[in-house]
């Protein structure tokens, strides 16, 4: 669909999602000719105040935002008057709502996506609103983020208000960890190589870690976050989309049924975590004051000005039941202020059945580690002979592919690609109802055990979670993969 004119409205597009990541998303997308200059990226507003301003205040951020090298002054102007602001109040029923309906094209076969920007409590209003005014045809489409629900009650009932108006093949759930190279990478590496295909199940696998880990703190999402916590936040998200990623059966196809359905089969297949296994199978911590990168920083209770037992650490051990993985343990983590920035999949294969070198008492275990974030990487790691020894004595090696030096003339932005799909009804690399129920009804009781079980471990900000947490791991005989290793 390279270079069809579409039509991206976002509610919120003033705010932080759409200035930091949309905006920028979509500059790059009409710097490579996806987002042809008879497209319209139409941005609401609350008021005429706003109005006179916005403009001015976009380019200010994408100047901001934008990577080194890609702000071009004429690129940016020409992409500028592609970006039409429109007051709309999403409250009320009046004639703002005609003022969008004036701009949107006529053409009901071009596509028109709706990108809602704004808080998930007003989700459905906008739907509402949306159908009221005659504004959702054949080809429009709703795009919202997480948090979508708050437990598998809440979530059911934003999701049923939405398909009042929108139907499910219209609903774009995005997570933007699914548009990143690597992730694509992954099923490139497991479905499109027989190296991997034949080496992908218990038999060769000895366990799988997927870490996400931040160093910042809450900063201006305390209120949010206090009521959401790290479960809710990350895990049973962006973690579990990426668990279903590593664990599902290959597709018949790779079209969005097919994949969807293949993930869904995993979300059903987890084993539970309930009751005093909570205690046995996960580890939740809350950050204190410490040192990162060099500077001091607050505790989670400084920061957040008030007492609280939620959690901005977890760390899980899973297992997932059927043929593939059954005795695989999972091990997931995800946690803020902690000692590094990465987003990372280590597939750790089991030893060497025999050793038959001497002096070599231990080989290390082949690893592959998909890493999506700060850099985007997929590396194997091997045992070779050093070649500056007489004898046969074995180091460990890496081989390497930087998808960053490999294509250095094309930025990876998972936001633009994952808009560029909803524009061309590809929902492949987005999360179905079906997924978002599933992954609430596995996480749900978890937290409902904690909520009874009071505060937290603390660990200091600065390191790489609680105690408990390493601890997790060495009762299996096993250690955290960490991002400088």
């Amino acid at each position: 669909m390279l270079g069809v004119p579409f039509d991206l409205v976002i509610f919120g597009g003033g705010g932080d999602l759409s200035c930091r990541k949309l905006i920028p998303a979509m500059y790059r997308a009409y710097r490579e000719g996806h987002f042809v200059p008879e497209s319209q990226l139409i941005i609401t507003v609350r008021g005429q105040d706003e109005l006179a301003t916005v403009k001015d205040h976009i380019l200010q951020k994408l100047i901001e935002f934008l990577k080194e090298g890609e702000y071009e002054v004429e690129a940016a102007q020409q992409f500028m008057t592609l970006v039409k602001p429109v007051v709309v109040d999403i409250a009320e029923r009046n004639d703002s709502w005609e003022s969008l309906r004036d701009v949107l094209s006529e053409d009901e076969s071009r596509a028109r996506v709706f990108y809602l920007a704004i808080p998930p409590a007003i989700f459905g209003l906008c739907c509402e609103q949306l159908d009221h005014f005659g504004l959702n045809h054949a080809n429009s489409r709703v795009v919202v983020e997480k948090p979508l629900g708050y437990d598998a009650q809440s979530a059911n009932e934003l999701h049923s208000k939405m398909a009042l108006y929108f139907d499910e093949s219209q609903t774009f759930r995005i997570d933007h960890y699914l548009g990143k190279e690597p992730v694509q990478n992954l099923m490139a590496l497991r479905f499109g190589n027989t190296l991997f295909e034949h080496l992908w199940d218990a038999k060769t696998i000895d366990h799988v870690q997927i870490s996400i880990s931040e160093e910042v703190g809450v900063e201006g999402r305390a209120n949010f976050y206090d009521g959401a916590g790290a479960a809710r936040d990350m895990v049973q998200n962006h973690i579990l989309q990426l668990l279903c990623l590593v664990a599902m059966e290959s597709p018949n196809k790779l079209n969005a049924d097919d994949i969807r359905a293949e993930k869904v089969k995993v979300l059903k297949a987890l084993r539970p975590i309930v009751g005093e296994d909570v205690d046995r199978h996960t580890v939740r911590g809350q950050y204190v004051a410490g040192s990162v990168g060099g500077k001091m920083v607050k505790g989670y209770l400084e920061e957040l000005d008030a007492n609280s037992t939620t959690e901005t650490f977890v760390a899980v051990r899973t297992f997932i039941d059927n043929w593939r993985w059954a005795g695989v343990p999972f091990y997931l983590r995800t946690g803020k202020r902690l000692a590094k920035r990465c987003a990372e999949i280590m597939i750790q294969y089991k030893d060497v059945s025999h050793n038959v070198f001497p002096g070599n008492e231990r080989l290390c275990p082949n690893r592959l580690v998909i890493r999506l974030q700060p850099e985007e990487q997929v590396q194997l790691h091997v045992m070779t002979k050093q070649l500056d020894c007489q004898d046969m004595v074995l180091k460990p090696v890496t081989l390497d592919l930087n998808l960053a030096d490999t294509y250095d003339s094309n930025y990876s932005d998972a936001y633009k690609r994952l808009i560029l799909d909803v524009a061309q009804n590809n929902a492949a690399l987005f999360v179905h109802r079906d997924e978002a129920t599933a992954a609430w009804e596995w996480i749900d009781p978890v937290i409902e055990y904690w909520r009874e079980q009071g505060a937290p471990s603390l660990y200091r900000s600065g390191s790489w979670g609680p105690d408990a947490s390493d601890r997790l791991l060495a009762e299996d005989g096993k250690s955290w993969f960490n991002a400088e290793q």
